[in-house]
């Protein structure tokens, strides 16, 4: 049996999230904060223990622990409106969720950066959230100098 799907809401057309769950109607809350810029909804997709992990400093990330401090983050990174994301595609099983995403920090054709987000969701709330990205660090030389050695 093929797995449901539920298409997000109009203005974010192409996008789907994939399960039938509690878990992604919170993450299209969540996703739409950010795409909107409204801060203030994600007052209560939050819960009191909270642990998220941002994508950078590399190469572990910053850790926010508890509803206030992830929300600070979040709220802060969702009202923005010089930098958007936006949403490639968006995954739910169970209480997971996948969300592949872009982030323009500039208006050039490359002043973006990709990523994704390992989501979880308990009693409608996000628990954790685990943010990776595709940034050229610096182990970027060293892995361009070792493709073009094994391609040579």
């Amino acid at each position: 049996m093929p797995i449901p799907y539920r298409e997000l809401s109009s203005h974010r057309v192409g996008h789907r999230i994939v399960g039938m769950t509690d878990t992604a109607e919170v993450i299209e809350r969540f996703n739409a904060a950010f795409v909107d810029h409204d801060g203030a909804a994600l007052e209560d997709l939050i819960g009191e223990e909270c642990v998220m992990e941002a994508v950078e400093p590399a190469p572990n990330g910053a850790r926010y622990e508890g509803r206030g401090a992830c929300l600070a983050f979040w709220r802060a990174l969702a009202d923005d409106r010089t930098s958007p994301f936006e949403a490639e595609e968006i995954m739910v099983a169970g209480d997971r969720a996948t969300i592949r995403w872009r982030f323009r920090f500039g208006t050039g054709p490359q002043e973006y950066v990709r990523g994704v987000n390992l989501m979880r969701v308990v009693d409608g709330r996000i628990v954790e959230a685990l943010g990776y990205s595709k940034t050229p660090g610096v182990g970027s030389a060293q892995l361009a100098a070792l493709t073009d050695a094994t391609d040579a």
